[in-house]
């Protein structure tokens, strides 16, 4: 019996629409993390990209469980001296609101250029409107 292996243009890609309205954040990222990886479909390779793309929409209105959105810390660096910037939720939230699922769904894909690719299929809106009604995507019920 021969090993299965997708190939990159047999892969049909579907558009997916996840409200993040009122849903835990990390339960948001894990589903589109896996939609856009392709572990849902039964012709997932690690190698190739078989994911599909995924449109977030009201990233604005995602929760935090606990204290998080005070206690959480977001921290950067940019490489000089003093140039250590740190943030709460809160604060993301009110400067960047899609920075809250973007950051969240980047930390659960691979870290190269396969992860990169997969990323790319992420759109994150922090309304209700998106611009991707030509691609008809189907409505994702996040459990």
């Amino acid at each position: 019996m021969k090993t299965f292996s997708a190939k990159p243009h047999e892969v049909d890609r579907k558009w997916h629409v996840i409200d993040a309205k009122g849903k835990i954040l990390g339960q948001v990222a894990v589903e589109a993390a896996r939609l856009l990886r392709g572990k849902h479909k039964p012709i997932f390779t690690t190698h190739v990209d078989t994911g599909d793309n995924v449109i977030v929409i009201n990233s604005d209105q995602v929760v935090l469980s606990g204290t998080k959105e005070s206690a959480k810390i977001y921290t950067r660096f940019s490489g000089y001296v003093g140039g250590k910037k740190v943030e709460t939720p809160r604060q993301v939230r009110e400067r960047r609101p899609v920075l809250l699922v973007e950051r969240a769904v980047w930390g659960m894909l691979p870290k190269n250029p396969l992860g990169r690719a997969q990323y790319g299929k992420l759109h994150v809106y922090a309304g209700e409107a998106h611009p991707h009604e030509a691609q008809q995507p189907a409505p994702y019920e996040v459990r």
